[in-house]
């Protein structure tokens, strides 16, 4: 008498459930990892300075003022070096830009600025006043050239004006 034997054919595995939760997972973690760090902006405190270092007549320590009206560029010491008004309902952030420029020409070795924003500024237009005192781009030939301004920015207070 012959023997029948069942042939059993190898289980095969089910993973498309899997795979479609790693086709989601994988692009939502690699986005969320580059906004991560494109975000992520080193500030400090204003640091406190001797009366000596503050009786030096060729250091700058930039402060930029934002009003509701007007950007007010100016040295601790020296007092006010420029008013930039408003361009339109904005602050006009492109002369805040090369005024900088301007000023790391005239001191290169600086690299600090203290910002200054009063309690109704914008979190935008802190964030576009803080890249125009960071950095500048310009073009040479067929490429985009970063230069460094004053990357070390402190964030307070602003004076309050009196009227």
């Amino acid at each position: 008498m012959r023997v029948r034997r069942l042939r059993k054919e190898p289980a095969h595995l089910e993973i498309t459930a899997f795979i479609n939760l790693i086709v989601v997972l994988v692009p939502f973690l690699l986005s969320t990892a580059v906004f991560t760090r494109l975000s992520v902006l080193d500030l400090t405190l204003p640091a406190q300075t001797s009366g000596v270092e503050q009786l030096k007549t060729d250091n700058l320590q930039l402060e930029v003022v934002i009003r509701p009206d007007a950007l007010e560029v100016g040295d601790r010491i020296g007092g006010l070096i420029q008013r930039i008004p408003n361009a339109g309902a904005e602050h006009d952030t492109k002369a805040l830009q090369s005024l900088m420029v301007m000023l790391k020409g005239r001191f290169p070795d600086k690299v600090d600025a203290t910002l200054l924003a009063e309690s109704n500024t914008s979190y935008d237009t802190l964030v576009r006043v803080m890249d125009a005192v960071r950095e500048t781009y310009r073009v040479e030939g067929p490429r985009t050239v970063r230069s460094e301004l004053f990357p070390n920015i402190s964030i307070g207070d602003a004076p309050v004006v009196k009227k």
